[in-house]
């Protein structure tokens, strides 16, 4: 199934994934290069919900641009295989190598916001992310590599303290949602 059927074929799990979902697809009509970051309004983005084998703690980054713990993730840049890009994203900013799917489909469809801020010494404008986003379990003792020039952090954090750490209100509630349903799983 390719990345747009995925999409397609990905069942909202509450009113907000059903609006969001709407205004993805609707991008997928309007623009044919939202898997780049050619596309300065809104483009693809993909991450990983990454949890111990538990499923109490969540591997997260102080992302550097949001001075926020946070997931890891990042843009598709032209790659049709959105599950790989989170896998590969949050190897490279964290360090971990045992990485695998707890489920293989999309787990969380969200429309976020990227204020504008200066990256690599370059501006970038506000624009919106489209994001996708897969439940990933990893083990919790490896070691970590902080990716200096992404993030100053990588910890395993409990899933009850992530708004502690988290300092963006519009993540917190992508964080709650993905926990909740994440808790609702029968293994």
């Amino acid at each position: 199934m390719n990345w747009i059927e995925s999409i397609r074929n990905y069942s909202p799990y509450n009113e907000q994934e059903k609006k969001d979902k709407e205004m993805i697809l609707s991008c997928i009509d309007k623009f044919d290069d939202i898997l780049t970051r050619d596309n300065g309004l809104v483009h693809v983005t993909s991450s990983a919900f990454v949890v111990n084998k538990n499923k109490d703690k969540v591997l997260m980054v102080h992302h550097n641009i949001y001075n926020s713990w946070s997931w890891t993730g990042g843009h598709a840049d032209g790659e049709e295989n959105l599950l790989s890009v989170a896998l590969r994203e949050a190897k490279e900013e964290t360090g971990i190598k045992n990485l695998h799917p707890i489920i293989k489909d999309i787990f969380s469809l969200d429309i976020l916001p990227v204020v504008r801020h200066v990256r690599k010494g370059e501006y970038i404008s506000a624009h919106l992310h489209l994001s996708v986003a897969y439940l990933v379990e990893g083990d919790e003792n490896e070691e970590l590599i902080v990716k200096t020039d992404e993030n100053s952090g990588v910890k395993w954090i409990s899933v009850d303290e992530i708004d502690t750490y988290s300092n963006e209100a519009h993540m917190k509630k992508v964080y709650s949602k993905i926990i909740y349903k994440m808790q609702q799983l029968e293994y």
